[in-house]
């Protein structure tokens, strides 16, 4: 099986042809076993415990906010039973109280990842997605009417009869990549990075653009650097609020780095030994470090690092 990072390998069936039907969703969610997993301000309910898990509701228990009209995505299926995710901090009897205390924690995905199983952490990824989406796109953006959801979540419909225009939930593609001169690798570092902390290059893909494009693009612009082949290597969903990380690989046709300042603090050539080193120390504060293996940046180097 290939590496899964953190985020992928969701594990449960997203049922994306039979959701469409509403009457097959209603049967789904009064089925007495489905569950719902409740967001708070885009914070999942956990169990506490090691690993910790999710800690899914009745339907009896979600129904006040519900009726409160709190937004509501189908996750899938898990063993033939479905699965929802509710925002309840949108609606509910105590807008401003965060519920279900007594039940778990409200604990942030990105925090709740390194410290769970890597198919809880693909749920919490696509709940948190999901409902963000939704809570930023309650009107049409075509014509400012407000719009409603559709599909199980899946999409939005403008309520202007004149309009009707269909929205989907976005994912911004990333490319995130390691560069490499022989057995020397490029990193760099942003002003808002801890002191000794690097990373690979990375950047939003623009329109009409390849990812190979996009690499090449990015490193030329970030760091002055002439990048030949690409490969690509593995990809990460990222939450925050939903990108695509896509994890490639690029030979150097020239070494001299020109900076942009206002992308980077600085860009340095790292040996292979140093880069062990460093994927090694990501928790050492006081050493030269890449990110935390949550990151697929982290992940990157130890392909590289085992020569895949």
């Amino acid at each position: 099986m290939a590496h899964i990072n953190t985020f992928a390998g969701n594990p449960l069936d997203r049922a994306g042809n039979p959701r469409r039907d509403a009457d097959w969703l209603k049967d789904r969610f009064e089925a007495p076993g489905a569950r719902f997993l409740p967001l708070w301000q885009l914070r999942p309910l956990l169990q506490l415990g090691e690993p910790l898990t999710i800690a899914w509701r009745e339907h009896g228990e979600i129904a006040p906010w519900l009726e409160q009209g709190a937004n509501m995505v189908f996750l899938g299926l898990d063993d033939g039973e479905a699965r929802f995710a509710v925002d309840v901090s949108m609606a509910g009897p105590k807008k401003a109280d965060a519920p279900f205390k007594e039940h778990g924690k409200w604990i942030d995905v990105r925090s709740a990842a390194a410290s769970s199983e890597l198919p809880v952490a693909a749920v919490l990824a696509q709940a948190r997605s999901m409902l963000d989406w939704h809570a930023r796109h309650g009107f049409c953006a075509v014509c400012g009417h407000a719009s409603s959801m559709r599909e199980a979540g899946y999409s939005r419909r403008c309520d202007n009869p004149d309009c009707g225009a269909s929205h989907f939930p976005r994912t911004d593609p990333v490319t995130i990549m390691l560069v490499l001169d022989g057995d020397n690798c490029l990193l760099g570092r942003q002003k808002m990075f801890a002191p000794l902390s690097y990373s690979a290059l990375a950047g939003f893909m623009e329109p009409g653009e390849t990812i190979e494009e996009s690499v090449r693009r990015e490193i030329m612009e970030e760091a002055g650097i002439v990048v030949g082949d690409v490969r690509y290597i593995f990809s990460q969903p990222w939450p925050f609020p939903s990108s695509l990380m896509i994890g490639c690989i690029g030979q150097a046709e020239t070494t001299e780095i020109r900076i942009d300042p206002q992308e980077l603090e600085e860009a340095r050539w790292f040996s292979r030994a140093e880069i062990a080193e460093m994927v090694e120390n990501w928790g050492d504060q006081t050493k030269l470090r890449m990110p935390a293996p949550l990151a697929i940046a982290h992940q990157l180097a130890r392909a590289w690092l085992r020569g895949d």
